[in-house]
């Protein structure tokens, strides 16, 4: 390992955090970004300190998860503000519309055609004509209750 990784100065943590971050940018998830950001803090400390690449590997480790946890908790105490909450969250999108029955629910289970797609729903037992209000979403079934008239 000393011949592969005994050579390793700033400029390689520097581009290899590059990399992650590029990386980042081609991938939907938040996480090379954080473990860019530890490569780039062990060149910026490998340039102030030299420090063997035994060091330097435990040091990345252990910032890249810090790094990591930190920037996850910051992520979710601050989400990101947006006019679309629920843009990815398609059955999130119906709570609170109505929809009339087309077929009985029975045994709390049933089916509503919602525009050009048919949802299974759950729920209290009713008539075909009934009016059900969605409540809420478990997985891709979505909760319902008998709308008030």
């Amino acid at each position: 390992m000393d011949a592969l990784l005994g050579h390793l100065n700033y400029w390689d943590w520097w581009i290899l955090a590059v990399i992650l971050l590029v990386f980042e940018l081609l991938t939907p998830a938040t996480f090379f970004m954080f473990m860019g950001i530890a490569a780039a803090a062990v060149g910026l400390l490998l340039w102030l300190v030299p420090m063997s690449w035994e060091w330097q590997v435990l040091i990345y480790a252990g910032l890249s998860v810090a790094v990591t946890v930190a920037g996850r908790a910051y992520v979710k105490r601050r989400p990101i503000a947006t006019d679309r909450p629920t843009l990815n969250r398609r059955g999130a999108q119906y709570v609170g519309r109505t929809f009339t029955l087309a077929e009985p629910m029975v045994n709390g289970q049933g089916k509503i055609h919602v525009d050009d797609t048919i949802w299974k729903i759950s729920g209290a037992d009713c008539a075909a004509g009934s009016t059900v209000q969605v409540v809420g979403v478990d997985g891709t079934v979505l909760r319902v209750e008998v709308a008030d008239k």
